[in-house]
């Protein structure tokens, strides 16, 4: 997938024993609150791409988020598949989004702004004209934590198996990934805070 999708961040190079967790599709008052007081105990911060209506719903969350120094970034306003969505429609609901995150951050309107498309699915086209204004962010590690087949247990091993330093992990704060999230999140923390990595935002 990288070598067929060039120009997007999937790693951050780095020597230095740092990892970037990112968590999608949030916020949301079932899950959210956990993901933030699991970070606060390793003092790890994250990167949340938020969905913009979930921003608009939850707007006390995300201000949240943000004063314990975690980034807001963008998901598009209603989560959409981009192999689905035509341009106009795609780039409208990406600002929609932005405009919710503007709302909550407002350094967000000048700071790096990132983008991570639903489902990793967006078309070239989409992708040609959000570049110039947006980081376009995937990732190394997708833990699966919404598979419903994949256990917790194994959610676990196969998240710590492939992080490696600079590495970006995909956790959810969203109900579908709640069940493998609550268990794998809590012990991937601390296994890797026990190796001396700190965790840090994008």
């Amino acid at each position: 997938m990288k070598k067929l999708l060039p120009g997007y961040t999937w790693h951050i190079a780095t020597m230095d024993k740092k990892l970037y967790l990112t968590f999608d599709d949030g916020p949301i008052p079932e899950v959210t609150p956990f993901v933030l007081e699991q970070l606060a105990m390793y003092n790890a911060k994250a990167t949340f791409f938020c969905v913009g209506e979930n921003l608009e719903k939850h707007p006390n969350i995300a201000r949240q988020l943000l004063a314990e120094g975690h980034k807001l970034a963008n998901h598009t306003y209603n989560h959409l598949k981009g192999w689905q969505t035509t341009l106009e429609l795609y780039l409208q609901n990406v600002q929609q989004c932005q405009d919710a995150l503007e709302t909550i951050d407002k350094a967000n309107a000048v700071e790096k702004l990132l983008f991570r498309p639903p489902y990793g699915r967006i078309t070239s086209a989409q992708a040609k004209v959000l570049r110039p204004a947006y980081q376009l962010i995937m990732w190394d590690v997708l833990t699966n934590d919404y598979d419903a087949t994949l256990s917790p247990e194994n959610c676990l091993k196969q998240s710590i198996a492939k992080t490696q330093a600079g590495s970006i992990i995909v956790f959810h704060d969203s109900l579908k990934a709640e069940r493998n999230m609550r268990y794998a999140l809590p012990r991937f923390l601390e296994h890797f805070t026990r190796l001396g990595y700190t965790f840090e935002t994008l």
